[in-house]
């Protein structure tokens, strides 16, 4: 793997705009907001909703926001924003109007819930309800990073889930729940189709969201200093990102 470091930073925005038509595809947390300790307790600036409508008209509409959050989790930071938007790690998508993009995906069980909360309780971790998924952080307790994957891998094979790990977190959510998914299937969408599709995020949960843009002739650009095989070019943090996107 490559260094996000190692990678030169992204040619202009308005560069790559003049070269022909580009649909963005951008992450969240640790995107377009920086990570907080808890999910809830992130810094979204005030100016976010509005600059992020800008940018969906200054691209002609080719723009969508995937995140690892539940879409109601992303409309309590953002407002209901008429945007394409995919959440639960590109499972759960949304059109600009609020209409479905495929089908909904399940919740989990019950019983995998519990486990997953009786676990959280007993090691001192933080756990997120989801709609379609659960998750345990352990950026508070990073000493339980290894016994916490171990567990959630565990019990993802006996509910024949799948595992999403990315910057302290360990995710439990279905199978084939992941960006690239969702990338792939915005690309086939008006007015995303036809276009050259970029990835902008920072964790090892944004790769799919990547290799998808590869494979429909774009590519990723990986945020901060984390390790991406996929990414074509980098940026260094949030504000790079915003500067970048001049929002």
């Amino acid at each position: 793997m490559e260094k996000a470091h190692s990678l030169p930073c992204s040619p202009p925005l308005d560069d790559l705009l003049g070269e022909g038509p580009v649909s963005l595809f951008l992450d969240f947390d640790g995107t377009l907001v920086g990570i907080a300790a808890e999910p809830g307790a992130i810094d979204v600036p005030a100016k976010l909703p509005d600059a992020l409508l800008s940018l969906r008209d200054r691209l002609g509409g080719r723009l969508a926001l995937i995140t690892g959050r539940a879409l109601d989790d992303l409309a309590s930071h953002l407002g209901e924003v008429p945007l394409c938007r995919a959440g639960s790690h590109g499972a759960s998508r949304l059109l600009p109007d609020g209409s479905r993009l495929g089908d909904e995906p399940l919740a989990l069980t019950d019983e995998c819930i519990e486990e997953m909360r009786s676990y959280a309780d007993l090691h001192d971790l933080y756990y997120e309800t989801k709609a379609h998924g659960g998750a345990l952080h352990f950026r508070a307790r990073p000493e339980r990073q290894h016994d916490t994957l171990s567990f959630a891998r565990d019990l993802a094979e006996r509910y024949e889930l799948e595992v999403t790990s990315g910057k302290g977190v360990a995710e439990l959510v279905r199978p084939g729940a992941n960006k690239g998914g969702a990338v792939k299937a915005f690309m086939e969408q008006a007015p995303f189709a036809g276009s050259v599709p970029i990835f902008v995020g920072d964790d090892t949960t944004d790769e799919d969201g990547m290799e998808a843009a590869i494979e429909c002739g774009g590519f990723g650009i990986a945020v901060g200093e984390r390790k991406s095989k996929a990414a074509r070019y980098h940026l260094k943090d949030v504000a790079a990102v915003h500067n970048w996107l001049d929002i």
